[in-house]
């Protein structure tokens, strides 16, 4: 362990290299670049290109890709060699600045959501400074945004920075009427990771999981989760030495791969890093899950990152940890030692509550998915209802700044948002609140709606541009203001009473919240098809539009993409257990049964007064079930073969959660009641008890 200082970040190019290997002058501009966004000289770029290229190959590297991620929810890379002719059938390895900074891979066949015709194929990968290039597989891969010939972004990447320059912009102007002396304000995240580790010979003998991700049948094991003795448990021999190798491998990447332990359901466990700047996290991240991976295959292991792989246990989330803080280090979300430093903090504190009141449903359309509809509003998961957390003591903070009365905590003083009376109060005063979408935890709020295999990049995306917004609307009213305190004392007052209707602190799984949260009028959006149409309100364009972080096409763009995805999802799902029903279920069923009868018939052929009664009441039981799953089965296949013709895709959307959904669900009862009933040798697939205790 004593080779991890040396082992850390090995494999990046990162800035303790950039000093090593390039000049001071280079250094330096490129640190200009990446810090306050300055462009770079394409003479710089040349250096920094040829530094990046000799350094790769001292580690091995033969290729290099730009690196993207596009709008499929993983990455995508095109290698190219470093290999350039001399003549006499001689080679260099050479890399120019223009290939560090742009890159042209085939964009045609990429989803873009009506932006362009299949036919154009033109895209353009662009370099992303701020994100260090890395060493993988041989490759040197260089992070990058991703557009369209026509300049439409066509990634995660791009609309992230966007936000991140919102963000910053906006922030900035509130800091400046508080006197700062910081010159930019930064977004971070620290993304947890929740996963499955199978034993991988199990896991190729299910379709469903190699099609879908998820078990689409599976009679409940006679243990699940009840003891809850998994939880924190100790971690098992094999699992164990993933993790180390897991470790290893990320923190050569730089990847900040801290705490690892087992998860409340068999067979799951959590990864969380420390946090870095958000579009370095959502990279990381993406790294982080392929990784898992990679690293299972060499352990005869499968990792599952679907968000409800198992019925009837806990499926896994992604808990996106996100603070603001500025280049000086000041933690924007920490209450301070001084008055002015809580009045700067109450400040943010009331915007973000302004913005996620305002927006809930930018939240949810953030997060939503079809896998993640499994699992959202589930007892183990966040409800769908978007609410906050923010601890009995800050609610009773803003309490009295409403009422304009006494804060009773341990000293009695009338909470004013002047610069001079306002109360220091304490961190961790009062317990966290697992159940809350959207909790305050001391010096960051951790959105805990993500589904395990979203990309990290559109919540954060989200969370940046709505709590902007609400930036944009304090500084155009407080830059206005002859009298700050007054002001800042007035706008802080009215939005805690406009908006507290978002914050809750109590149990967001009971019923009795679902009827709270109704009579408030906070929206329960319960699927992807009922979030999205959100997504092109006139509101949200609008907002988009203003901090230019997406234009009204661009918009248009995902929540086609979103929908075309979720149906596929869905449909691939349906095909799926028509197949395995078919194919497998039926036909083990049926072997069953025949053994049954025959066993049956020699014993009456043994002795006519011998009781059958346990052969004809399973083959009863069986016959009437198997019959009714041929139907079933025969009833979806009307449904999805051929594909429905629908007037949009809404409402194909809606057909897929309503009607297929509940049609798929009901077949997979009857499918799950005759493998509780047909002998173990028969079944064709590994059990739920197989698949979730196998791993020792």
């Amino acid at each position: 362990m004593s080779k991890v200082p040396e082992m850390f970040g090995s494999l990046v190019f990162n800035d303790s290299v950039m000093q090593e290997k390039l000049p001071k002058d280079t250094y330096k501009a490129l640190k200009k670049t990446r810090e306050q966004s300055k462009p770079l000289d394409l003479h710089v770029a040349n250096i920094v290109a040829n530094a990046m290229k000799n350094w790769a190959v001292e580690k091995g590297a033969t290729h290099f890709t730009h690196w993207f991620q596009p709008m499929t929810g993983i990455t995508a890379e095109k290698h190219d060699s470093f290999i350039y002719p001399v003549g006499n059938g001689k080679v260099i390895m050479e890399f120019s600045g223009k290939e560090l900074i742009k890159g042209e891979p085939d964009a045609s066949s990429f989803p873009s959501g009506g932006l362009r015709a299949t036919f154009e194929a033109r895209g353009y990968t662009a370099w992303d400074p701020t994100s260090d290039a890395f060493i993988k597989d041989g490759s040197l891969c260089i992070p990058t945004a991703f557009c369209s010939y026509g300049g439409e972004a066509l990634d995660k990447k791009t609309p992230l920075l966007r936000s991140m320059n919102a963000i910053n912009k906006q922030a900035m102007r509130i800091l400046k009427l508080f006197g700062t002396t910081a010159h930019r304000v930064i977004t971070t995240v620290g993304a947890e990771q929740e996963y499955f580790l199978i034993d991988k010979d199990m896991y190729a003998k299910r379709k469903d999981l190699i099609y879908t991700g998820r078990t689409l049948f599976g009679a409940k094991p006679p243990k699940g989760q009840e003891l809850e003795d998994h939880y924190f448990g100790v971690i098992k021999p094999r699992v164990s030495s993933y993790m180390k190798d897991l470790d290893e491998e990320l923190w050569k990447l730089g990847i900040l791969a801290k705490t690892k332990h087992n998860e409340v359901a068999p067979a799951q466990h959590e990864l969380a890093p420390i946090f870095t700047t958000a579009n370095v996290a959502t990279d990381q991240n993406q790294l982080t899950m392929e990784i898992m991976k990679k690293v299972a295959t060499k352990h005869n292991l499968y990792c599952l990152l679907h968000e409800k792989p198992f019925k009837g246990v806990n499926g896994s989330g992604k808990h996106n940890n996100w603070s603001i803080t500025t280049d000086t280090g000041v933690n924007l979300l920490e209450p301070g030692d001084s008055p002015r430093e809580n009045a700067q903090f109450l400040l943010f504190l009331t915007a973000i509550i302004k913005a996620v009141d305002e927006h809930q449903d930018l939240l949810r359309i953030s997060v939503a998915s079809a896998g993640n509809d499994h699992r959202l509003g589930a007892d183990e998961a966040p409800p769908a209802i978007v609410s906050m957390f923010i601890g009995e003591d800050l609610a009773s903070v803003l309490k009295s700044i409403e009422d304009n009365s006494d804060y009773q905590k341990k000293d009695k003083s009338v909470m004013k948002i002047g610069l001079d009376v306002l109360p220091s109060f304490t961190k961790d005063t009062t317990d966290r609140n697992r159940t809350s979408p959207f909790a305050f935890t001391n010096n960051k709020f951790e959105f805990r709606m993500l589904g395990s295999t979203v990309s990290i990049a559109c919540p954060n995306i989200m969370l940046n541009t709505i709590i902007a917004d609400a930036l944009s609307q304090f500084a155009d009213e407080l830059e206005k203001a002859d009298d700050f305190t007054a002001a800042l004392n007035k706008l802080i007052k009215r939005n805690i009473k406009e908006h507290k209707r978002i914050i809750f602190n109590g149990n967001n799984y009971s019923e009795e919240w679902v009827e709270e949260a109704k009579k408030r009028g906070l929206l329960n959006l319960r699927s992807t098809a009922d979030a999205l149409p959100y997504y092109i309100s006139s509101e949200n364009i609008e907002l988009f539009k203003k901090h230019g972080i997406f234009s009204k096409s661009e918009i248009y763009s995902r929540y086609e993409i979103q929908l075309e995805n979720y149906c596929k999802q869905i449909h691939i799902e349906a095909l799926t257990m028509i197949d395995m029903i078919k194919k497998d279920i039926l036909p083990a069923a049926c072997s069953y049964m025949k053994d049954i009868s025959k066993e049956a018939i020699n014993k009456k052929e043994l002795c006519a007064d011998i009781s059958c009664e346990l052969e004809e009441t399973l083959l009863k039981k069986l016959s009437s079930l198997s019959a009714d799953l041929y139907n079933k089965m025969e009833q979806l296949s009307d449904m999805v073969e051929p594909e429905k013709e629908f007037d949009c895709i809404i409402e194909e959307a809606k057909f897929y959660r309503s009607v297929l959904s509940e049609q798929m669900e009901s077949t997979r009862t009857i499918a799950d009641g005759i493998e509780s009933l047909v002998g173990a040798k028969y079944w064709p697939y590994p059990t739920y008890g197989d698949l979730l205790f196998s791993v020792i």
